[in-house]
């Protein structure tokens, strides 16, 4: 997969977001079963936060390729989870999400519109992120 640049200064760089997208999705796969299990649940989307877990995830799996198999295997378990959810997407969710000054969450949240915003913010965010190093790479 290779063949990405670096990270401007005190920017994540490609491994570092594939492993916070991985991180991301052990998050929400948390917060979907608890919904699922009609279990109260806070999430927390706050990149600072997890900081410690991206770069403990890049040491452990070594390389964007390895990331990326990780990655893919969050999100087609995220996935599988969200097509069971039904009604309980309409579930409030303890939110805490920012996307820098685009948007900041703060309460609860119905827990299907958090993967909205998740699939139509965050996501593209870090695609852009990616395109943009690969660029330069």
């Amino acid at each position: 997969m290779g063949g990405f640049g670096p990270a401007p200064r005190g920017r994540l760089d490609a491994e570092q977001i594939v492993a916070h997208l991985a991180a991301n999705d052990e998050l929400m796969i948390e917060a979907t079963e608890a919904v699922l299990a009609g279990s109260p649940y806070a999430y927390y989307n706050l990149e600072t936060m997890h900081r410690p877990q991206v770069d403990a995830l890049v040491a452990e799996y070594g390389g964007i390729d390895e990331l990326a198999t990780l990655l893919r295997t969050t999100s087609q378990k995220l996935m599988a989870l969200v097509d069971r959810l039904g009604p309980a997407a309409g579930t409030p969710v303890d939110t805490h999400l920012r996307e820098g000054y685009d948007l900041a969450v703060e309460g609860p949240l119905p827990w299907g519109r958090v993967l909205d915003l998740h699939a139509r913010v965050h996501l593209p965010k870090h695609l852009a992120q990616l395109r943009t190093l690969r660029a330069v790479g």
